[in-house]
C-alpha cells in the first residue's frame, strides 16, 4: 500500500504531466488572470477582511472553472454537473461566470463590470456557439452561488469579552469570530486540522520565542535590521493581494492553457479559503494571547527568564484576533504548496510590492523562500511567536495537499483505482 505522502507525490506529478501535454489553444488563458486581477482590486477598494476576501475569490474561481472544465471535461467537476459543446469559446463561459460572480458580490460595481465583460467577449464572434457560451458560465455561477448560500459566511458575530461583573474591558470586538465555523470547500469541518495547544509558558521554546519576539518585533527595536522592518511592514498586506500576484506571474510565464489556469486559480483559492476557516477555528479555541500582551503580563506567566515590558508595542498594530496560529502563515503556505505541485518549488524569479511598504519590491527564486518570508515578518512585525508561524505553515501545507489530493483532479488520475 503507498503511504499518503507517496499517494500525494504520485498525484502532483500527475498533475503535472497533465499540464505538459495539454493541448495548446487560440483563446487567451488570461480572461482568469483578468477577472482575479478585478477582483482584487475591488477587494483593496472596499477593504475587504481576508476571510471574507478569500471566500469571494474562491467563488469566483471555481464557478469559471466548473463553466470551463464543462466544454472539456479535463478534469472532474467541483460539485456542479453541467454540460456543454465541446466546440464552446471557453473564453466566453469563463469571462460570463467571473462577471456575474462578481455582479453577485458586488452589486454597486454592475457599471464597470458590464464594461468589463463586454470588453472580455470582444473579439469572440457573436453567434449560437458564445451566446450558449455565456449561458453556460451564468449557470455556473448561479449554481456555485447558491451552493455557498448557507456556508455560514453571514452568521452573526457573538463573541463574549472575558471579564467579570462591573470590570471594565477595552471595547473592540475581535474580528473573524465566526469564520471556523463556516462550511469548507474541501475539509471536513473547521477543526480537521486543529493543532496541538501552544507550549507551555514555562517551557523552553515560550522562553525563546517570546523573547525573540520581544527583541525583533518592537516598534524600537536594536537587533531588527532596516531590510526586516521593511519585510515586516511589507506583510502588514494581508488576504489573496498577498498572494494572487504571485499565482498570475507564474501563470503567464508557463502560458497554461484556459483550462489549466482556471483549475489552477480554484485550487489555490478554495486552499487558502479552507486555511482562513481552519486558522480562526484554531485561534477561537486556543484563544491564546498575542505578543503586546505576553510582554506587558510576562510577571504572570511565571517564568524569570521572559522579563516583563510595561510599555513594549509592536512594529504594527495587532490584528483583532487571537494569536495561535498565524493565519499570514497558514494562507501563504497554502498558496506555496499548491504552486509547488503546479511550477515546483524552483520557479522563474517573481515580484511583488505592497502598499504597506512604498517604494520595497520583494522578490523570489523559491516558493518556500516566499512562504518563509511571510512567516519571518509577522516576528518582526511583532504579531507572532515563531512557533505559531511554523504550526500555521504546516497547517497550510495539509490543507493545500488534501485540495490537491481530492479536488478538480484529472479524469485519468480520479479513474485510477485507490489503495
Amino acid at each position: 500500500m503507498m503511504s499518503r505522502k507517496q499517494r500525494l507525490i504520485s498525484t502532483l506529478c500527475l498533475i503535472g504531466a497533465s499540464i505538459a501535454l495539454a493541448p495548446m489553444i487560440d483563446a487567451r488563458a488570461d480572461v482568469i488572470t483578468d477577472w482575479n486581477a478585478k477582483a482584487e482590486a475591488i477587494s483593496i477598494e472596499k477593504r475587504l477582511p481576508p476571510p471574507p476576501n478569500a471566500r469571494g475569490m474562491a467563488i469566483l474561481h471555481v464557478a469559471i472553472f466548473e463553466a470551463v472544465n464543462a466544454i472539456e471535461k479535463r478534469y472532474s467537476p467541483y460539485r456542479l454537473k453541467l454540460t456543454a459543446e465541446k466546440s464552446l469559446p471557453k473564453e466566453a463561459a469563463a469571462a460570463a461566470a467571473g462577471h456575474a460572480v462578481l455582479i453577485a458580490l458586488h452589486p454597486d460595481k454592475r457599471a464597470e463590470l458590464d464594461a468589463m465583460l463586454v470588453a472580455s467577449v470582444a473579439k469572440i464572434p457573436d453567434d449560437a456557439s458564445k451566446t450558449k457560451a455565456m449561458e453556460l458560465g451564468r449557470q455556473s455561477a448561479a449554481e456555485i452561488l447558491a451552493l455557498r448560500a448557507k456556508d455560514g459566511a453571514d452568521r452573526p458575530e457573538s463573541y463574549r469579552p472575558l471579564t467579570v461583573a462591573g470590570a471594565y474591558v477595552p471595547t473592540v470586538i475581535p474580528i473573524s469570530s465566526t469564520v471556523g465555523a463556516m462550511t469548507p470547500w474541501a475539509m471536513t469541518s473547521g477543526s480537521q486540522f486543529r493543532p496541538a495547544p501552544p507550549p507551555a509558558l514555562t517551557s523552553m521554546t515560550w522562553t525563546n520565542d517570546v523573547n525573540e519576539i520581544r527583541e525583533y518585533g518592537g516598534r524600537v527595536s536594536q537587533k531588527r535590521t532596516a531590510e526586516q522592518t521593511d519585510i515586516g511592514r511589507f506583510w502588514f498586506m494581508t488576504g489573496p493581494q498577498a498572494w494572487n500576484p504571485v499565482v498570475r506571474q507564474l501563470a503567464e510565464h508557463k502560458k497554461l492553457d484556459i483550462t489549466d489556469n482556471a483549475r489552477l486559480f480554484a485550487l489555490v483559492a478554495m486552499a487558502t479559503s479552507d486555511a482562513f476557516i481552519a486558522v480562526f477555528d484554531g485561534k477561537y479555541h486556543f484563544n491564546f494571547w498575542r505578543p503586546l500582551t505576553a510582554i506587558r503580563n510576562a510577571d504572570l506567566s511565571e517564568n524569570n527568564a521572559t522579563p516583563r515590558d510595561a510599555s513594549w508595542v509592536p512594529l504594527g498594530d495587532t490584528p483583532m484576533h487571537p494569536e495561535y496560529p498565524c493565519a499570514h502563515c497558514i494562507t501563504s503556505g497554502a498558496a506555496a504548496t499548491v504552486l509547488q505541485g503546479f511550477f515546483g518549488n524552483e520557479i522563474p524569479e517573481v515580484a511583488m510590492t505592497s502598499a504597506t511598504a512604498p517604494g520595497v519590491t520583494r522578490r523570489w527564486n523559491r516558493l518556500s523562500d516566499y512562504s518563509d518570508e511571510v512567516a519571518m515578518a509577522r516576528i518582526y512585525a511583532g504579531f507572532h511567536y515563531r512557533f505559531s508561524t511554523k504550526v500555521g505553515q504546516d497547517m497550510g501545507r495539509k490543507i493545500a495537499e488534501l485540495v490537491v489530493a481530492t479536488q478538480l483532479r484529472s479524469t485519468s488520475v480520479a479513474a485510477a483505482p485507490t489503495r
